[in-house]
């Protein structure tokens, strides 16, 4: 930016307030767009496409003809395939804008009675952790995620720590898949999930802890885990494994995460009243 269009700016306050609302506006978006790829498989894509718009540059500014011919095809190819390679995460972009929390993180809930199925979810991994079952408990929030669960087995039960146990005991049809919670109630069990591919985990993580990754990629659910091996704790949230949790860490989360959806759902009920009335 010259000097001249620097005091044009400054004679004209209005204009420079735009273009400063402009810059920040567009400044927070590339963040908030750099969070959603943080700890992802497109972290590594997007440094790989910065070194090489680094190497097309430096071969522009050497003069390498056949080199810049071949960077050139090679864009040509990359912008055909970056929606393909980039979809989990423009998914998921468009998934939070259309629930309005690409700008918040806060999300919604449709589960008045929080405590009480927090606890009895907190009671039975507490059991499970104990004798070292294996169990992946899902809970939906806005995003839909039937999808990924077709396979599961219907059951649309109360959420009592009794049913959890039971259906996580080994040697039982349901306990390798995950259990789904919506909306106050267990939905369905014995469900398969995704896998994570996010060359960033951990190697030693098993399917469970995969799965739970995976979810929480492509949605807003939260994943929590039970290790089989070593009984600890994990929750899985927006793509990011939380290990070496205990009970009570575990429940705070819990409690924080789902209080503030429902909270926020809560005001939107009351502006739509207030609209109605």
């Amino acid at each position: 930016m010259n000097l001249e269009v620097l005091a044009a700016l400054a004679s004209d306050p209005i204009r420079l307030l735009v273009n400063l609302g402009d810059i920040i506006i567009v400044s927070y978006v590339c963040y908030r767009l750099l969070l959603l790829i943080r700890g992802t498989r497109a972290e590594q894509l997007l440094k790989g496409l910065i070194i090489l718009l680094g190497f097309s540059a430096v071969s522009r500014w050497m003069g390498f003809s056949a080199v810049n011919w071949l960077i050139n095809k090679v864009w040509t190819g990359i912008f055909i395939a970056l929606p393909v390679v980039f979809q989990p995460e423009l998914r998921r972009a468009l998934e939070q804008l259309g629930r309005g929390s690409f700008f918040s993180h806060r999300m919604m809930d449709r589960t008045p009675d929080i405590e009480r199925h927090v606890e009895e979810v907190i009671t039975a991994v507490e059991e499970l952790s104990r004798f070292r079952i294996g169990a992946l408990i899902v809970w939906r929030r806005e995003t839909g995620i039937d999808d990924y669960s077709e396979i599961g087995i219907d059951v649309d039960a109360a959420i009592s720590s009794e049913l959890l146990i039971n259906i996580f005991t080994p040697n039982t049809p349901l306990h390798d898949g995950a259990v789904i919670i919506s909306q106050g109630r267990i939905r369905r069990a014995g469900a398969f999930l995704p896998l994570s591919d996010n060359p960033n985990l951990e190697k030693n993580l098993g399917t469970r802890h995969r799965a739970a990754v995976g979810i929480s990629e492509v949605s807003d659910a939260l994943a929590i885990v039970v290790s089989e091996e070593t009984g600890g704790l994990a929750l899985a949230r927006e793509g990011t494994l939380t290990r070496g949790l205990d009970s009570r860490a575990l429940k705070a989360i819990l409690l924080q995460e789902l209080r503030d959806q429902y909270s926020r759902k809560q005001i939107i009920w009351r502006k739509r009243e207030d609209k109605h009335e």
